[in-house]
C-alpha cells in the first residue's frame, strides 16, 4: 500500500521505539517504516499513525506550549471486555472507566507518551 491510501494522524512521542512496540504488540498495528530513530509510522487498516520523536521535523514544528488535546484515535473492537482483560493482563492501565451510550461502549487508554486511544465496541 502506498502512503496516499491511508488517513494519517501524527502523534508526538518521547520514545519512538517504545511507541512502535506499544502499537504493534498491543493494538494490532504493523510497522510501515522506521527510517530513523526520530520517526516511524505504523498502520492498521487505512490508518497510518506517524510516530514523531523529539528530533523529528513534525515535533519541532509544534509550539512547545501546547499540551495534549482531547483528540484521540478511535479503534473499533469486537468485544471490549475481552480487549480490556487482554491489555490489563499485559500490564497496561486505562485512562477512564467504560462509558456506555446509545452507540456502544468505550474506554480510553494512553500510549507511552500519554496520547489517547479510544477502544470502541459498537452497540449490537
Amino acid at each position: 500500500m502506498t502512503t496516499d491510501q491511508f488517513a494519517s494522524v501524527r502523534y508526538l512521542v518521547d520514545d519512538v521505539q517504545a511507541a512502535i512496540d506499544f502499537y504493534t504488540t498491543h493494538l494490532g498495528f504493523t510497522l510501515h517504516s522506521h527510517p530513523a530513530p526520530a520517526f516511524a509510522d505504523v498502520t492498521r487498516g487505512p490508518l497510518r499513525l506517524l510516530l514523531s520523536g523529539p528530533a523529528s521535523s513534525g515535533a519541532r514544528a509544534t509550539p512547545a506550549d501546547l499540551g495534549a488535546g482531547r483528540n484521540r484515535i478511535h479503534l473499533t473492537v469486537d468485544d471490549l471486555d475481552i480487549e480490556i482483560a487482554r491489555l490489563r493482563s499485559a500490564g497496561l492501565t486505562f485512562h477512564s472507566d467504560v462509558v456506555s451510550g446509545p452507540g456502544g461502549r468505550q474506554i480510553l487508554l494512553t500510549d507511552p507518551a500519554d496520547n489517547l486511544i479510544e477502544l470502541f465496541e459498537p452497540a449490537r
